[in-house]
């Protein structure tokens, strides 16, 4: 029988990773890489913590969304479940592409010379150009909902306790905890044979190694937790070495990347990288974070709203920041803290109070 008991850690993982998020999409506007809107100065500094980021803020999600996935199921019907998952992922994301989304795409349109007399001529392109970038139908930042959506229903026949493979992870695990390390394996064959061929495009339409690779981080964490205290005691025990495996893994890959591009050994230092940080994460995670507090609380019901609102709101302010003339440094904490604020002010004053705009935010 799986243990009921609620990991605070998860929780404080999950808020603080959205929380980097928001971070990490002001830094896309001042870095050289690819974004709807960049500052009239690229900063080449910013894009080393970002790096360092990178590596594992979109996968330890996917795997603390199957830990997530691994409790639910556990505790309903697979029709009760399939149900949840169709409130809290599918009518967000459909809110989301008719509401939030389009003034992002608006913004980065106009401010790119579109002839547009203003948001109303604008948002009937939506639904008569085709899909983002050569048209105006996105789904942007929310691309995480139809992933999930898509990983979560198939994962009925996994509920089932005693499921001899779970049983198997359990014994290995437990007599040697390095086994642990191991799963990276998969997570390396993904991306040697899938990345080259299939560049991440968060489309879900042929985005098969970012499909692969995320579905494999899903499938890892629905699986570990039901590991239950072996695998808590096993991150913890190990979560030096993880460190330090992860402080050897980063500068290595970023070496091969200036002198080895395209090489065998990216992919393979790339993956035991990202495993490292995740399980060094969930380590540490375990030894100072299970607990909980109002704070988390608040934090926890908050995260989902977070998500879904701010990149809409750091596009409308960055719009009007990246050609002013301004020290990138004052612009970045203006967008941070006013980022936080409004998302906040939207959360706490209109939505947690307006009890039918709840199921639209993924609010329980």
């Amino acid at each position: 029988m799986q243990n009921k008991t609620r990991r605070y850690d998860i929780d404080w993982i999950r808020v603080i990773v959205f929380d980097l998020l928001i971070f990490y999409h002001v830094g896309m506007i001042f870095v050289e890489w690819g974004f709807h809107l960049k500052n009239d100065v690229i900063v080449d500094w910013i894009r080393w913590p970002m790096i360092f980021v990178n590596q594992w803020r979109l996968p330890i999600l996917f795997v603390v969304s199957g830990i997530g996935t691994s409790y639910a199921l556990s505790s309903r019907t697979g029709g009760a479940f399939a149900l949840e998952r169709f409130k809290r992922l599918f009518i967000p994301l459909v809110v989301g592409i008719l509401i939030i989304v389009p003034p992002q795409v608006y913004l980065e349109r106009i401010y790119n010379g579109a002839d547009f007399s203003g948001f109303l001529d604008f948002y009937p392109s939506i639904f008569n150009t085709g899909a983002y970038p050569e048209g105006n139908f996105s789904w942007h930042h929310l691309w995480f909902l139809p992933y999930l959506f898509l990983m979560s229903i198939v994962f009925l026949w996994l509920r089932k306790e005693g499921n001899s493979f779970i049983v198997f992870l359990k014994n290995s695990i437990g007599r040697r905890g390095w086994l642990i390390y191991l799963f990276a394996i998969p997570l390396v064959l993904v991306d040697l044979f899938l990345e080259g061929d299939y560049p991440v495009t968060h489309a879900l339409i042929g985005d098969w190694y970012a499909l692969a690779w995320f579905f494999t981080l899903f499938v890892y964490g629905f699986m570990l937790v039901r590991l239950d205290d072996i695998f808590w005691a096993t991150v913890e025990k190990l979560r030096h070495v993880s460190v330090a495996i992860g402080l050897i893994g980063l500068p290595s890959l970023v070496w091969l990347w200036y002198n080895l591009d395209p090489s065998f050994w990216i992919p393979i230092a790339r993956q035991i990288n990202c495993w490292a940080w995740i399980l060094a994460i969930f380590g540490f995670a375990s030894k100072y974070l299970n607990k909980s507090s109002n704070t988390l609380t608040n934090r926890n019901r908050a995260v989902y709203p977070f998500y879904i609102l701010h990149q809409t709101i750091m596009m409308i302010m960055a719009y009007w920041l990246v050609d002013v003339d301004m020290h990138y440094g004052f612009k970045m904490v203006i967008l941070v803290i006013g980022v936080f604020g409004f998302t906040w002010f939207l959360y706490e004053f209109v939505i947690r109070r307006v009890k039918l705009l709840h199921p639209l935010f993924g609010i329980k």
